[in-house]
């Protein structure tokens, strides 16, 4: 087992990583950029290093120099930045460094999601429809005919990133090149690559991951499936294990195709397998997460089983402690992102908190780097917390979700909060039957009613006050003029 461990990532992943390293008694050292200098996973952990390169946490020279510098075995990279990049992980592997996480062949393939795709469809698993190459810059008229012959509407994705911010929806031909020149140049701000493919769209669906684990000889299990189909401007904000709307057949059905397609891929240590669930209930292969994933949390609480310990030990060498008849998914669980952002329009709002307050009670976890006083930085992502719950069925976690979300408290900068309230109080949610187009259907601007309004002008009102009379009492004008002001009390 490894003594020492470099986390190259920050916020909350980082500080979860540290958690499961300390319980392992492994050493761990942070990395920071100086925006950061102040957040919890640099406060907690046994060593922190100033991460002073251009790139920040994609400089993967200055990375690797600093676990090296600092007598680090592995190397933990949490999720994005590093963690599917398989030119770091051949580097750590050519420098004895081990890297926590799927090797660097597999990376390599599952990095090119064509190819991936066609892999599994000659493999025999139902794929969604895709153009078989990936299109630069440059390369609109060969785009547009592809996207003609796959037909609309249709999706324009990363050749590096998955389901996120740089996938764009397409109903039309009308607006192909200004959404696709988008697309490119927020893949290559994330990711450092413009390419992009196209993919049938599935509308409505519901977006379905499947979590796996698997060691070196071969032996691959599953953890249950989750449901990300709460989706709010092409983001998760809410997800759910087991997914509400499947029955028992289909479930094992999902979960035999998902160990299928990772042993395909002779998949190892903790990762993904995600398809797309059309109305009538058939799957559809969209890609593998070869990483720990945000929402990983939600297989943990389902089966109590710490997937970042898990990570570390089977890129240790180790095989699986557990078979999968070993496995037992109990209960019902929830996970919200917990944003600082405007959420009804999606824009970031980095700042000071000045308090913080989390929800407790049985059941209920918070992953996070904020704290009272802190700062959440604007170079970073705007996600600053987890929040998780879980109970016996899904009407008693909804109902701690709600009151978790209730308690919750983050003073001094906007969050996105208000809107999580709004999604778990909808009936559409309630009954889980919802899908990717639920959100944007019923959730598209902030509420404008009349109760909205006037609660808006009573807090401006209070505010007002509080500011000018409460800490600024106001003087008389006639204790203003200069007589009153230059004379003084005479003796009694």
């Amino acid at each position: 087992m490894f003594e020492k461990i470099l986390i190259a990532n920050r916020g909350e992943i980082a500080t979860r990583i540290i958690q499961t390293c300390r319980e392992m008694g492994i050493h761990t050292v942070a990395l920071y950029e100086r925006p950061d200098k102040g957040s919890r996973h640099v406060r907690i952990a046994d060593e922190c290093v100033l991460l002073d390169a251009p790139d920040g946490f994609m400089n993967q020279d200055a990375i690797l120099q600093i676990a090296q510098d600092t007598g680090a075995e592995a190397i933990h990279p949490g999720y994005g930045y590093l963690a599917e990049e398989p030119e770091f992980v051949h580097a750590c592997e050519a420098a004895g460094v081990a890297f926590v996480g799927p090797n660097s062949v597999i990376l390599e393939t599952l990095r090119n999601k064509i190819r991936a795709l066609a892999a599994v469809r000659a493999a025999g698993f139902p794929v969604v429809d895709y153009a078989p190459i990936a299109f630069d810059k440059d390369d609109m008229g060969a785009l547009d005919a592809a996207a003609n012959l796959i037909g609309y509407p249709l999706i324009v994705k990363s050749c590096r990133g998955g389901r996120s911010s740089t996938e764009r929806l397409l109903r039309s031909p009308q607006r192909l090149k200004q959404v696709v020149r988008r697309a490119q140049a927020e893949a290559y701000a994330m990711y450092g690559n413009r390419r992009v493919y196209l993919e049938k769209a599935v509308l409505p669906a519901h977006q379905i991951g499947v979590q796996i684990l698997g060691d070196r000889q071969g032996n691959i299990i599953h953890l249950g499936e989750r449901d990300g189909s709460a989706v709010y401007s092409n983001r998760k904000i809410v997800e759910e294990a087991p997914a509400p709307f499947l029955t028992d057949e289909k479930r094992r059905e999902l979960w035999e195709m998902a160990l299928g397609i990772a042993r395909l891929f002779k998949y190892e240590n903790a990762g993904t397998v995600e398809f797309l669930v059309d109305v009538e209930g058939n799957f559809f292969f969209t890609e593998v997460k070869a990483r720990i994933q945000v929402d990983h949390v939600l297989a943990e609480m389902m089966t109590r089983i710490d997937l970042v310990g898990e990570q570390i030990r089977l890129a240790a060498g180790e095989l699986l402690n557990r078979a999968q008849e070993d496995v037992r998914l109990d209960g019902w669980a929830m996970m919200c992102r917990i944003h600082a952002e405007d959420p009804w329009h999606s824009l970031p709002s980095p700042g000071h908190l000045r308090r913080v307050r989390f929800p407790g009670g049985p059941g209920i976890r918070v992953d996070t780097y904020v704290y009272s006083g802190c700062d959440v930085p604007a170079k970073y992502h705007s996600l600053i917390a987890k929040l998780a719950v879980w109970a016996e069925a899904r009407p008693q976690c909804l109902k701690r979700m709600r009151r978790a979300i209730e308690d919750f408290q983050l003073v001094g900068t906007p969050t996105n909060l208000p809107l999580l309230q709004h999604v778990l109080c909808s009936e559409f949610y309630g009954n889980g039957r919802y899908n990717t187009s639920s959100l944007s259907r019923n959730f598209d601007c902030a509420p404008q009613d009349d109760i909205y309004y006037r609660d808006l002008a009573v807090i401006a009102a209070m505010l007002y006050v509080r500011r000018n009379q409460m800490f600024h009492p106001t003087v008389p004008p006639r204790t203003l003029n200069g007589w009153h002001q230059d004379s003084r009390r005479l003796p009694e």
